[in-house]
């Protein structure tokens, strides 16, 4: 058996993808992954790991265009959020079946945001699509999960890399990944499968609603183009950096592979080949860092 490590997976829409690269490089580079924890995309892709099920859903993923994205978004109107976020775990479900997570093989946990108390909510027991889905709410986008008397949203809210939940022992590894690291000067993937000649205008408006303005780029802003939704998640998004940055001061990691911000957008789940290879190159080189240091 490799040596054991402890897989910590944040928050970050559709480069959350990139997760799934980073599992595949662990276990090529012979490492044994003995508890996943997840947040947001980062749970859903540690969830379907420890289930046993991450084959189907990387083909899954790989299948999608942005005609077959649209197709599985579930739109409302409420003055909660405009998507519902179900459609997708029953699509997994069907080729996954049900599982409960504590007869994972591997131990998992998701992290959630109980609006109403103000604290992390941890599923590490019972239905694993609920768990996914109340991970997953980001705030004003998808709805709300209500359970229990919980207002349940995304777990990035509060710990969008939960590194603090991991409990290791001598001679285990904690491994992290960060899907909110410093932009760079240019989208790291320079060679991304080209868009379908089919333009889903829905599909468009809602990745240029989630699309936040880069201020930084400018010292001259205009005020009058920032609408109040690229505010909103703008603020979502320093808040995020902030608790990650304070997270893995207090609880460094031991292999930190870093995913920047502007890899892609949140909706970019059509271009998944892309983003699991740049998951592999991103997570070899953590690797080769770590090896380095003679760790």
């Amino acid at each position: 058996m490799g040596q054991k490590v402890h897989l910590v997976l944040g928050s970050g829409g559709a480069r959350g993808i990139a997760h799934i690269g980073a599992i595949e490089t662990l276990e090529e580079e012979g490492f044994e992954i003995a508890s996943v924890v997840g947040c947001s995309m980062g749970a859903v892709v540690g969830g379907i790991y420890a289930a046993g099920f991450q084959k189907e859903y990387k083909k899954w993923l790989l299948e999608l265009t942005k005609l077959k994205l649209f197709t599985i978004m579930d739109f409302t109107l409420t003055k909660h959020g405009f998507l519902k976020g179900e459609k997708v775990f029953s699509i997994i479900e069907e080729f996954a079946g049900k599982h409960n997570i504590e007869d994972f093989d591997i131990p998992f946990k998701a992290v959630a945001t109980d609006l109403v108390r103000n604290r992390e909510v941890h599923f590490d027991k019972g239905d694993l699509y609920k768990s996914l889905r109340a991970s997953t709410g980001i705030p004003g986008v998808f709805t709300p999960v209500f359970e229990n008397k919980q207002f349940l949203i995304d777990g990035g809210v509060l710990n969008p890399l939960p590194v603090n939940l991991v409990h290791k022992k001598e001679g285990e590894l904690m491994v992290a990944v960060d899907l909110n690291s410093a932009s760079t000067k240019s989208p790291p993937l320079k060679s991304l499968e080209p868009d379908e000649a089919t333009e889903v205008g829905l599909l468009e408006w809602l990745k240029n609603f989630v699309k936040k303005k880069d201020t930084k780029k400018s010292t001259e802003l205009d005020m009058s183009s920032i609408t109040l939704e690229q505010i909103m998640l703008s603020s979502y998004d320093m808040t995020q950096d902030r608790l990650t940055s304070m997270m893995l001061q207090m609880y460094p990691p031991d292999i930190l592979v870093e995913i920047p911000r502007n890899t892609c957008d949140i909706f970019d789940f059509h271009r998944s080949s892309a983003l699991v290879a740049f998951g592999k190159e991103q997570c070899k080189s953590a690797i080769k860092r770590f090896r380095e240091r003679g760790e």
